[in-house]
């Protein structure tokens, strides 16, 4: 992708949008919309049509998680978006996620931080840090009692499809993406170029119907193919 990045920047403080479009603008990121809730936030976007929206996830009328069902709809077109928020195991930002979320940032983020982050889920690339998505994935994946209520309404066909129509070789690369392992680990642990990673994360993702690596995570964690605490070893196969 050439040209600057664009952002919208929705989130209910006004200090919070000024904060990070100071930040981003300094840093040659066009912020060409803020909106203070939800629904303003479906306005702009529609209308500005941004690559990255930076969205929190608790603001009035209409909040982050409704908002990014909205404009994702189930369908890979809509923004990037990045959920903003002050806790890092919330199951709201988990229930984004499923709903198509690029990944999270606290807000007490580092200006380099966001800057990275906001450049990162541009090019496709995950966002979040391993570690953070697997504690939050396990915390929430496949519990009744928060499915039913939060996130019921925001799952996608895709995640609940078993994965079956891959194959061996893409059921070792899901598995291994699921346990959070970069480009460059995959490549090693399966004895593969980079090239044909990327190649082999790119089908899989579009096979499944998924976004992105983080929807990858969400995906296997609720359709069973890991489980909480099990170590990144490949799959046994059929």
């Amino acid at each position: 992708m050439t040209g600057p990045v664009r952002v919208v920047i929705a989130d209910d403080h006004a200090l919070v949008r000024t904060g990070f479009r100071m930040i981003l603008t300094a840093n040659g990121i066009d912020v060409v919309g803020e909106a203070a809730n939800g629904l303003e936030a479906i306005e702009v976007v529609r209308r500005t049509r941004p690559d990255v929206v930076l969205m929190d996830i608790r603001m009035p009328d209409l909040d982050g998680l409704q908002a990014t069902a909205r404009l994702l709809g189930g369908t890979p077109d809509g923004p990037c978006i990045v959920i903003l928020t002050t806790f890092d195991l919330d199951e709201y930002v988990y229930a984004a996620l499923r709903a198509g979320a690029a990944g999270f940032l606290l807000k007490d983020t580092t200006p380099e931080h966001l800057v990275l982050a906001v450049r990162t889920v541009r090019t496709g690339d995950a966002l979040l840090a391993p570690t953070i998505t697997r504690r939050l994935v396990e915390r929430f994946a496949r519990r009744p009692d928060q499915a039913g209520t939060i996130t019921a309404t925001t799952t996608t066909a895709a995640l609940r499809r078993p994965p079956t129509d891959l194959t061996r070789r893409e059921l070792e690369v899901l598995h291994l993406v699921a346990h959070g392992l970069s480009n460059a680990e995959l490549a090693t642990r399966l004895h593969l170029s980079e090239a044909t990673v990327k190649t082999h994360v790119a089908r899989v993702l579009a096979k499944l119907g998924l976004r992105d690596r983080v929807q990858a995570v969400v995906f296997a964690y609720e359709t069973g193919l890991i489980t909480p605490g099990e170590p990144p070893t490949l799959p046994t196969p059929p």
